[in-house]
């Protein structure tokens, strides 16, 4: 049976980046942000746009997006200096396992005459929490909660938001995971032939895990796909029998593979798992 070999799962917007599993992409497909000196993947960039525009203009500060592995030294060793080691551990990534080298991750702050680089204020109140409330809906997820500190290595930090992409922000939001936990409960959809099955915005959804252990292959299916080359965000996408295919790295262990497609009853009955 022909197969589509893919041999990289450390991109894409689903990969897990944290203390365990480092970054190993680079700094591809990167853009400004408009009015601002802050970088993003461009995927990221485009749906931050969308959901900041139905917010009241200005209130929201863009404090910090992707960061190469110098500045996140840089940044990690000033702290260090200024804060001490134990509050640094707790709230900078070491270099290398940082979401800001990735592209996906950004720090927001309440407009205010000073913010803070490190910790902005977020609050959970106002437009802040209007934002968070809705981020899940553009692709976004406050990465790091306070009951999640055990499972993420990182205390609290409501002004960190990480883009993850439609509909996962979503689920996410709606089961209370962790990205963390969320790697590991798509792997128990482990075949096209079971997949977690999604509704939401219009749209069903087909997602399930492949593993790399069968030397980086994807399965049969995808033989034939008219895939595009890789987008600027590291995820491959193409189409299959009506179906719009993305394929993530997780950066453990394998793949994630979501199928979309258009579906009128998921107009009516949005976030609905079948």
């Amino acid at each position: 049976m022909g197969r589509e070999k893919i041999d990289e799962t450390g991109k894409g917007n689903l990969i897990l980046v944290n203390a365990d599993h480092g970054y190993k992409g680079g700094k591809e497909g990167l853009v400004r942000f408009p009015g601002t000196k802050v970088f993003l993947k461009e995927e990221a960039a485009k749906w931050l746009k969308e959901l900041l525009l139905t917010l009241p203009e200005g209130e929201i500060v863009l404090v910090s997006g992707y960061r190469s592995f110098k500045e996140q030294t840089e940044i990690f060793e000033d702290s260090v200096k200024e804060n001490g080691m134990e509050f640094t551990k707790k709230y900078v990534a070491k270099p290398g396992c940082s979401e800001h080298q990735t592209g996906l991750a950004i720090d927001l702050g309440k407009k205010a005459e000073a913010i803070d680089f490190i910790r902005p204020a977020f609050p959970y109140e106002g437009v802040c929490q209007t934002f968070r409330e809705r981020a899940a809906d553009y692709g976004f997820i406050e990465r790091y909660e306070r009951d999640k500190e055990e499972i993420t290595g990182i205390s609290a930090e409501q002004w960190h938001f990480r883009y993850v992409g439609r509909p996962h922000g979503w689920i996410i939001k709606e089961k209370g995971l962790a990205l963390e936990e969320y790697i590991t409960y798509l792997r128990q959809f482990d075949d096209y032939k079971n997949p977690l099955h999604f509704r939401y915005f219009g749209n069903k959804y087909e997602i399930y895990f492949q593993s790399a252990e069968e030397e980086g292959f994807l399965p049969v299916e995808f033989h034939g796909g008219k895939f595009q080359e890789e987008l600027k965000s590291g995820q491959l996408a193409g189409t299959l029998e009506g179906w719009r295919i993305t394929i993530s790295g997780n950066n453990v262990d394998g793949w994630i593979i979501t199928k979309e497609k258009p579906d009128k009853e998921s107009r009516e009955e949005t976030g609905r798992e079948d």
